[in-house]
């Protein structure tokens, strides 16, 4: 009898059900072993101290005003660490490249990256330090009257000039390209928007380039990969976002910050001008709730009201959550269109939304009495500093001043 077809045999049935499994097992034991390779390199030729077993200390001096990038330089010069860009970037992404300070310190090629950091942030206490804080929505000569006040500098002078063209930050903070590049479009400062409002710590006698620097480190740290992601979902530049958030820094208090960003969106998407009243008192330099028709119609590349879009750059400088809000507007308002909001109490800051015209001017009607009262008692406040200021400045003027021979 011939034998007849018996079928698979039952080790190639098991064979093609194992097969895909041990193809899927090598593939990923092929990604490990290739990651595990590309982390072990990564580790030995960038990461890990330059040599573990030679602690010899080796002086270095930190100068006052260095960069992230100079330090990094200079540690990679004294063969400290193996990768300076390493080094930047780790220190970025762990918020200590703005805390490094100046110094003379003694390190070893046995230490790690993040040991290094830890000695340069904790400083070598040979220098005086002192802390000076920025509100949010301070403008940049606001800020410069500030540092004054605080003893951060005698004047702002050269502070004021270093924001005005930007140029010196140019190399270590590529995230200012966009508003360097513009030709003169009418800003006041460049830097504007981009000083971010925190407290920070310095040496006494530090630089201005040391503390605007300060800052602009900062708000390199706020505004991360996550918002970059954001804005180009948007359709909107970092500078445009920077602009439209110093608004609503102005325009808004933090429990409105959202709400007031939908209707600058919707306006914004219906090509309407953003009649907002803090561009114009950014470029007149006034603070008045009830604005004159000249003052409407001023010719400035700030002016909302008759300028459509954005205006020609930040009219102060705004914290995180005008920021946030600004690429984050409140999707309710958005949905409903809301296009119109005006001020209700100017002690508390309130705001009033509408959706129509007609509403808003009802409003506007309502609340002027108040902004009325509310300029007066500002004008009736500051004629009495200028009286106070006019009186001491005649005492001083009517003080004897000391004999010839008194001074010798």
């Amino acid at each position: 009898m011939q034998g007849g077809d018996r079928g698979p045999r039952w080790f190639d049935v098991l064979w093609r059900v194992l097969r895909p499994v041990a193809i899927f097992l090598a593939a990923c034991l092929l990604v490990v072993g290739a990651l595990s390779t590309a982390v072990v390199y990564c580790y030995e030729n960038f990461v890990m101290p330059v040599d573990e077993n030679d602690q010899t200390l080796v002086p270095i001096t930190i100068k006052r005003g260095s960069s992230i990038s100079s330090i990094a330089r200079q540690l990679k010069e004294a063969d400290l660490i193996r990768n300076k860009g390493v080094f930047q970037y780790l220190a970025d992404f762990m918020g200590k490249s703005g805390k490094l300070k100046a110094g003379d310190y003694e390190l070893s090629r046995s230490m790690t990256l993040t040991e290094i950091m830890d000695v340069l942030e904790e400083g070598d206490g040979g220098q005086e330090v002192m802390t000076f804080r920025i509100i949010e929505g301070l403008s940049v000569e606001e800020i410069g009257a500030s540092l004054v006040e605080q003893g951060v500098f005698q004047d702002d002078s050269r502070f004021l000039e270093l924001c005005r063209d930007g140029e010196s930050f140019r190399k270590e903070y590529p995230f200012l390209e966009e508003v360097l590049d513009t030709q003169d479009d009418g800003r006041y400062y460049k830097l504007e928007g981009y000083l971010f409002p925190d407290t920070y710590e310095i040496y006494v006698g530090s630089s201005e380039e040391t503390v605007i620097g300060k800052m602009l480190t900062r708000m390199n740290v706020i505004y991360g990969i996550q918002y970059m992601d954001r804005a180009e979902e948007l359709g909107m530049t970092m500078d445009e976002v920077i602009t439209l958030a110093s608004m609503i820094q102005e325009e808004g208090k933090r429990d409105t910050f959202y709400k007031v960003s939908a209707v600058f969106h919707n306006r914004l998407a219906e090509d309407m001008t953003l009649g907002s009243d803090v561009t114009i008192h950014y470029a007149l330099g006034i603070r008045n709730l009830v604005l004159t028709q000249s003052q409407l119609d001023t010719d400035s590349p700030y002016n909302t009201y008759i300028h459509t879009g954005l205006p020609v750059g930040a009219i102060c400088n705004p914290g995180a959550e005008a920021i946030d809000a600004a690429l984050y507007p409140d999707e309710e308002y958005l949905e409903e269109n809301y296009l119109y909001f005006t001020l209700t109490d100017p002690e508390t800051g309130e705001l009033y939304f509408s959706k129509t015209l007609e509403e808003h001017n009802a409003a506007v009607e309502e609340y002027r009495p108040l902004w009325e009262a509310y300029d007066q008692r500002l004008q009736e406040a500051q004629a009495e500093e200028e009286q106070e200021e006019q009186e001491e400045q005649e005492e001083q003027d009517v003080q004897p001043s000391p004999s010839p021979s008194a001074a010798s």
